[in-house]
């Protein structure tokens, strides 16, 4: 009888490679079995199992084990690539890092993006109250100066040599009140500022300016005809030069104010719909996690999906409110203080033609003409005065100032045709009575009393509208006081529940 469990005979052990691969195969043996227990013992009748009946002396071989591979697992040499890599990439808890991770990278970007755009909005309402808008006025009363000094100079040299202290003391006036705001304006102008070189031009023309008219009025106390050629120079000079240069610049510190206005009232839609991106993909990431674990609230995502919150409205709430202050600012106080600067200017040419008219005693009806256009430009359809009316509606105080000021236009344009028509018809001493009065005599009938109580007007309608610019433009500029931060510091609150809320669901699977 053989020993059960020997090579030779029939025992309880399996024959030999059993289990053991095919002779010339590559699959790794599976790990050793147990001895299955013989069916018959030796000696014995053999027994029938199952259906069939074993023979005496048979032994029954186990069935190979079925290993089933976990799911996702692409076993090596069953496919092509890394299987294990990719199972593991794709196990409940390195999915549930990668969303934590997306979520927490994309509420960083929102933060970041956030800061950028209102430091940038808050940038352009700074540069709006103290840069655009001081520069655009500063620009303005350069033109007016100008005109001014050059007017005055006209109405000295009306005087024929006598001069009064008043005009000699105003011209100086205006010239020194230019020279300061040209140097203001090149100190507060950057290096590409387009008005540098207005501003620097408008510099180096105005001594030769004040030569022309110090010759001008030299030769016209000692009696030499020259005087009046002089001034007239001098006066095309500034006209056709001078005053084109600071024309310019006004309209171009203009064009940066309404730049810098666009820019600072525009809404950061990039960041907005980044927040509202940020937003839809927690709850898309808590609806998942509720269907995955059957847990309504995940603590942390809850977290962030408040914070992303606070910070969209705080961002929208805060920047509509102060694009709203920084539109008030300009519908009632900049654009009708850009209006009224404009109209004031048109008021100064009206002026230097009809005194410039005189000065060259009917050798041109040029300055007659200029009086026509410009005058119209400012008092007549559609002018600058009844466009100051309509822009000053809701300011009970600054259009009462205006219509006074049209009202005294009306007086100019009748005191003006009356002076006109004395020098048309050859009465040369009454036109320049009813222009500048007569020395020692009484000067409030002319026509330069009707400008001065129209230039009078006109400033108290201007500081009015200024007022309102400075006080609204700063409550715009004022709304978004520590948006930038706040926002930022609300994505970061938002980046860490995001990765807290993740890293209690993936401790589960630990």
């Amino acid at each position: 009888m053989t020993t059960p469990g020997q090579n030779g005979g029939q025992g309880w052990g399996p024959p030999p490679g059993a289990f053991g691969p095919p002779p010339g195969t590559s699959q790794p043996a599976l790990p050793p079995q147990r001895p299955t227990q013989p069916l018959s013992r030796p000696g014995r009748a053999s027994g029938a199992v199952g259906s069939g009946a074993v023979s005496s002396g048979a032994v029954a071989v186990a069935p190979r084990p079925v290993v089933r591979e976990p799911e996702g697992v692409t076993v090596a040499g069953k496919g092509g690539g890394n299987g294990v890599v990719r199972w593991v990439s794709r196990t409940p808890t390195r999915r549930l890092w990668s969303v934590g991770s997306g979520l927490a990278v994309l509420a960083l970007l929102f933060g970041v993006l956030t800061y950028i755009q209102v430091v940038q909005r808050t940038d352009a309402a700074t540069s709006v109250v103290e840069h655009s808008q001081p520069l655009s006025d500063d620009a303005a009363q350069i033109f007016r100066t100008l005109a001014d000094a050059d007017t005055t100079a006209a109405t000295g040299f009306l005087q024929a040599g006598n001069e009064t202290a008043a005009i000699r003391t105003q011209y100086n006036n205006d010239i020194a009140t230019a020279s300061t705001l040209l140097a203001q304006a090149a100190a507060s102008a950057s290096s590409d500022d387009p008005g540098q070189r207005q501003i620097q031009l408008l510099s180096s023309q105005l001594p030769t300016y004040t030569d022309l008219v110090g010759v001008a009025g030299a030769d016209d106390r000692v009696g030499y005809p020259l005087g009046g050629a002089y001034l007239r120079y001098a006066s095309g000079q500034m006209q056709n030069t001078m005053l084109a240069e600071a024309q310019t610049l006004y309209q171009t510190e203009t064009d940066r104010l309404h730049h810098d206005y666009g820019d600072a009232r525009s809404l950061p839609w990039a960041a907005v719909v980044l927040g509202l991106l940020l937003l839809a993909a927690l709850v898309r990431a808590q609806l998942r996690l509720y269907r995955d674990t059957n847990r309504v609230l995940n603590v942390g995502l809850v977290l962030a999906s408040t914070a992303v919150v606070l910070a969209l409205g705080w961002l929208t709430a805060a920047q509509s409110v102060a694009a709203a202050d920084l539109g008030q600012s300009d519908t009632r106080g900049s654009a009708p203080l850009q209006v009224l600067n404009e109209a004031q200017i048109k008021a100064l040419q009206c002026r230097g033609a009809e005194n410039l008219n005189l000065v060259a005693r009917g050798s041109t009806d040029s300055y007659e003409t200029t009086w026509g256009v410009v005058s119209n430009q400012l008092a007549g359809k559609g002018g600058l005065l009844p466009q100051a009316l309509a822009m000053t509606s809701a300011d009970g105080s600054a259009q009462q100032s205006v219509a006074a000021a049209q009202a005294d236009f009306g007086t100019w344009q009748q005191r003006h045709d009356t002076a006109m028509n004395a020098n048309n018809s050859g009465n040369y001493g009454t036109a320049v009575a009813e222009t500048i009065g007569t020395p020692g005599g009484s000067s409030a009938q002319t026509t330069n009393a009707a400008f001065d109580q129209l230039d009078t007007n006109l400033n108290s309608a201007i500081t009015h509208e200024r007022s309102n610019f400075d006080q609204l433009a700063a409550d715009g500029r004022a709304d978004t006081a520590g948006l930038a931060a706040g926002g930022l510091a609300l994505a970061v609150l938002a980046a860490f529940g995001a990765l807290w809320g993740v890293n209690r669901r993936a401790a589960e699977y630990r």
